[in-house]
């Protein structure tokens, strides 16, 4: 099943890798400047933190129906669930590393008449680069699964529409070959 349907596996994936690549991209940057807000701005910290780790309570699957219910079946309900579940390892992962920053570096660079963006760029952001390698890696893999659970729950193609067309036709061995297919 897997070689026969090879070349309908690979468009379907181009649709699945697009969507995650695009959300994937937005949840980065947009995580990054969540992180680099809060902090810079303590009360923006103290607001939007537990905010974002009470979001993360709630599971994808359950917002992704409302979101193909505002946005229709296209690509923006999927790209947007990608945006959410990639965005949150990114803004706390960049935020820890941000917030791990030498001290006596920091006092340093003040003493010398750093700017907060000087400080930033030279201390902050590279001793984040750790954190932010690190985010990124938990969220790829984030942003595939986000993509696939948004197909399951509603569009035209991709791996998601793919896996449950073959579950209705009670094509199991295709279910595998597409579950083989995204290990690989």
């Amino acid at each position: 099943a897997f070689i026969e349907d090879f070349p309908l596996l690979m468009s379907h994936a181009g649709v699945t890798l697009l969507e995650a690549v695009i959300g994937l991209c937005g949840g980065v940057l947009l995580g990054f400047v969540f992180a680099m807000l809060m902090d810079m701005f303590p009360k923006v910290r103290q607001g939007l933190y537990p905010i974002l780790v009470i979001t993360q309570t709630i599971p994808p699957v359950a917002i992704a129906p409302l979101l193909i219910l505002w946005f229709s079946y296209g690509i923006t309900p999927k790209v947007i669930l990608v945006i959410l579940v990639a965005f949150f390892p990114k803004a706390v992962g960049l935020l820890e590393g941000f917030q791990s920053a030498d001290a006596d570096t920091i006092r340093m660079m003040r003493a010398m008449k750093a700017t907060r963006w000087q400080i930033f760029r030279y201390v902050k952001f590279p001793n984040a680069l750790g954190e932010f390698f690190s985010g990124l890696r938990i969220a790829v893999a984030y942003s595939i699964v986000g993509a696939v659970i948004a197909e399951w729950l509603g569009g035209f193609s991709g791996l998601g529409v793919y896996m449950t067309r073959v579950k209705k036709s009670l094509s199991y061995d295709k279910m595998f070959a597409v579950i083989f297919f995204n290990i690989i």
